[in-house]
């Protein structure tokens, strides 16, 4: 579990295809509190620490992870793969009983791909518009929240294929949200809040 309140940016250093993608990630996190088996969201994604350093740890993903999320896309900048050495990842560690709530609740399980349309200044804010999964967009709210690449967001508002949000340069600066480019995938969580919603009022519309 997470708040979507980015603690690091970490970069990936190698990367081993061995059955699934083995991939060590450098991190200013403390590693020496770190257990293996701990869970660490790495651009929204729950992962695994299987191994760790003074400055490092590895993690293991799946086909299926690839499959789901921005890992398994191209990137615009380096005309390849999005999941690559060298790439910056938001970094946030899982939360302990007793730790501010600063975000919302995240799960950590990205439920699809939203795309980077706008990109514009204003004042000293950005204002992004992502457009998202048709089957997804009944989840996502004016005023409610998302988790988008591990960082959450207040969705400011909605239309039929797309939503926007709004960065302040705090955000932009400790996050990886100051290097984006129209057209990028990123990895989005809806509100856990919002699938309940939708399920209950299925039940009751058709129990």
């Amino acid at each position: 579990m997470f708040t979507g309140i980015i603690t690091d940016i970490g970069e990936i250093v190698e990367l081993e295809k061995k059955g699934d993608l083995r991939a060590r990630i450098n991190t200013n996190f403390a590693t020496e509190t770190i257990d293996v088996g701990a869970s660490i969201a790495c651009d929204g994604v729950c992962l695994t620490a299987i191994a760790l350093g003074a400055n490092w740890f590895d993690v293991q993903i799946s086909a299926e992870t690839i499959s789901k999320s921005n890992f398994g896309r191209e990137s615009r900048k380096s005309y390849g793969a999005i999941l690559r050495v060298g790439k910056k990842v938001n970094l946030e560690r899982s939360l302990k009983v007793g730790d501010e709530l600063g975000g919302h609740i995240v799960s950590g399980h990205v439920d699809g791909v939203a795309e980077i349309q706008l990109i514009m200044d204003e004042g000293d804010s950005t204002r992004v518009v992502l457009e998202a999964p048709n089957n997804l967009m009944k989840f996502i709210a004016s005023k409610g929240s998302v988790a988008l690449n591990g960082t959450s967001l207040t969705v400011n508002e909605v239309d039929d294929t797309s939503f926007g949000v709004n960065f302040i340069p705090h955000t932009k600066s400790v996050t990886t949200w100051g290097d984006i480019e129209v057209g990028d995938a990123i990895n989005l969580e809806i509100d856990t809040l919002a699938r309940y919603v939708d399920r209950l009022n299925h039940h009751n519309n058709f129990g």
